[in-house]
């Protein structure tokens, strides 16, 4: 069904964009001549011709990118370009097929003019090179089932493996083992400084230390 939706779309935009592109060039080139004829320019002139190619532009990027069916492009692609492979066999043949003095809302439709400057080859190959997209030929993928089974959650705990063999030997010291702990008393073998001896009754902790050697440094009997 897409390949046909893409068929019918290539048949409807190729002369939709033929006619778009005669109304923008035609309007465009008369507009910018008179500018030169008369010395000065009005932009807002080329806003009519400007909305027309704008618009054929967009219907040839969405036929020509979108990944509905390379039929699309194809088809269109295949009408913009016979007319002017054409003017390499019977030139004087395709000019007089080509319907002339139509007009759209007022403005003249020289539809002869994309053919003698040669954009609707231009746009018609660009069209055919969409085509040769692979991934336009594959099909959509298939949405995924509503019922399919989701994998659940393996919540099992994973296997205790580790076994008393895993042990470091009783001899051997971690690099990362630290020093017991202690109470701070010092070492069996660490000598100590003595304790001042006292001098007859003399208590070393009755009077204040003493300092230097005078007069009135007596001592206390």
């Amino acid at each position: 069904m897409r390949h046909l939706w893409s068929f019918l779309a290539g048949l409807v935009v190729a002369p939709i964009t033929w006619v778009l592109i005669t109304l923008g060039q035609d309007g465009s080139g008369r507009t910018v001549n008179r500018w030169v004829e008369i010395g000065t320019y009005s932009t807002p002139n080329l806003i009519e011709p400007a909305v027309y190619l704008g618009v054929a532009g967009i219907l040839l990027g969405l036929l020509g990118t979108l990944r509905i069916s390379p039929l699309g492009p194809l088809v269109a692609g295949l009408l913009l370009v016979i007319p002017y492979v054409g003017m390499f066999i019977a030139p004087f043949t395709v000019l007089d097929k080509i319907p002339d003095g139509w007009k759209v809302l007022g403005d003249p439709l020289p539809l002869d003019q994309p053919v003698r400057n040669g954009t609707l080859f231009l746009i018609g190959l660009l069209l055919l090179m969409a085509t040769f997209s692979v991934q336009r030929w594959r099909p959509w993928p298939a949405a995924p089932s509503t019922g399919a089974e989701l994998t659940p959650a393996d919540d099992t705990p994973p296997e205790n493996t580790f076994t008393l063999g895993d042990w470091p030997p009783s001899g051997a010291r971690s690099e990362q083992e630290t020093a017991p702990l202690t109470l701070g008393y010092p070492d069996v073998g660490t000598p100590t400084e003595p304790l001042p001896r006292r001098s007859g009754t003399e208590s070393p902790w009755t009077a204040p230390p003493r300092y230097g050697a005078g007069s009135d440094s007596t001592d206390n009997r």
